[in-house]
């Protein structure tokens, strides 16, 4: 199924919270490209639009599938929308290696957001929905998107990169927005 078709199918669902198993579990890597991937990246589209979010990572929606999808922009305000599957990110070392720090959330915590640090550009190497090779270079918050999304499929959620005093800072801001974003949210 080609990308434009992948954004215009598929339905929105509720997004797993913190506290599942699910997301604190490395994914199985995918090893099936067809129909079944096809419909989890469209229900992953669909919910990620569902929640103005920037990506969305199949451990959030509870699949416990190496895939995630995109809608963002890169640093020279491109947007950028895709998906990746099985990825390896390739982070800079030395002289490279530039970290920015920006308020980052999560859609499985939503309405906190907290200062996080990571490099600015990221290479990203994975699979796209038919299990060809892709290689995708993020700057910007998109690399941001980039190394949040690889995370969550290694079963690292942000709260694990933060410091106890924010992440009880982190927490304290969900639970003060958590009326705006019940169970079913955000469908």
């Amino acid at each position: 199924m080609p990308l434009d078709q992948l954004l215009r199918e598929g339905t929105a669902v509720p997004i797993t919270r913190w506290d599942q198993p699910v997301l604190h579990r490395p994914a199985r890597p995918v090893e099936e490209f067809g129909p079944e991937l096809w419909n989890l990246l469209c229900t992953l589209f669909a919910t990620n639009r569902a929640a103005q979010g920037a990506g969305l990572a199949a451990p959030q929606i509870g699949v416990d599938l190496a895939a995630f999808v995109y809608d963002t922009f890169d640093a020279d305000a491109v947007r950028r929308t895709g998906l990746v599957c099985n990825p390896v990110l390739e982070l800079p070392t030395g002289a490279d290696r530039r970290l920015a720090t920006d308020l980052e959330g999560c859609l499985s915590l939503p309405g906190a957001y907290s200062p996080m640090s990571r490099p600015d550009q990221v290479v990203c190497h994975g699979q796209d929905q038919f299990g060809a090779p892709i290689t995708v270079v993020g700057s910007g918050y998109f690399a941001r998107c980039l190394q949040h999304e690889t995370d969550h499929l290694h079963g690292t959620v942000m709260e694990d990169r933060l410091s106890a005093k924010d992440r009880k800072a982190h927490r304290r801001q969900h639970a003060e927005a958590s009326r705006d974003y019940p169970s079913t949210w955000p469908v």
